[in-house]
């Protein structure tokens, strides 16, 4: 009796592992990514952010343009994922950090974010030219061409060496 009980609950405990490891990543928002990408010692990454495009993205647009969803899926992140991932993303941070590098709820912590192969493992994406491209491209009634080396050196927040 106890090993069929113990083989059930083993069992139960596979499929709930299963469930929650299933699950989809979260939107997070710039504000939980500013509070340890706003440090100088790791390359003040939001304070660069807030002062970019991105950021002001949604300003960027005019009229019906910001209630749009072909324009809006570019000009913020919030736009462009489902509403169900969203925990406390708002539409008009514009373009945030997560669009870029994926949703930061399973990858925020300090202790995973040590360890890039455990963020990527979390939902961190590291950026390609094929990310930058779901945007940049001749969809928009705007796009001007897209040259990849010289547009990420503009947008580029390093993480200072260690010494």
């Amino acid at each position: 009796m106890y090993v069929k009980s113990f083989l059930i609950g083993c069992f139960l405990l596979f499929l709930g592992g299963n469930y929650v490891t299933a699950q989809e990543y979260e939107y997070i928002g710039a504000a939980k990514c500013k509070m340890c990408h706003n440090k100088a010692i790791v390359g003040a990454q939001y304070k660069q952010w807030i002062g970019s495009k991105h950021a002001k993205a949604m300003e960027s647009l005019e009229g019906d343009e910001k209630k749009d969803p072909k324009c809006i899926k570019c000009h913020s992140t919030a736009g462009s994922v489902d509403e169900m991932l969203i925990a406390t993303l708002k539409i008009s941070e514009g373009v945030s950090c997560e669009s870029c590098h994926g949703p930061g709820s399973g990858y925020k912590t300090k202790t995973v974010m040590q360890n890039q192969e455990k963020a990527m493992t979390r939902g961190l994406i590291l950026p390609t030219e094929e990310v930058c491209l779901e945007c940049h491209n001749d969809e928009s009634p705007h796009f001007k061409g897209f040259d990849y080396d010289e547009y990420v050196k503009k947008i580029e927040h390093p993480r200072p060496p260690k010494d």
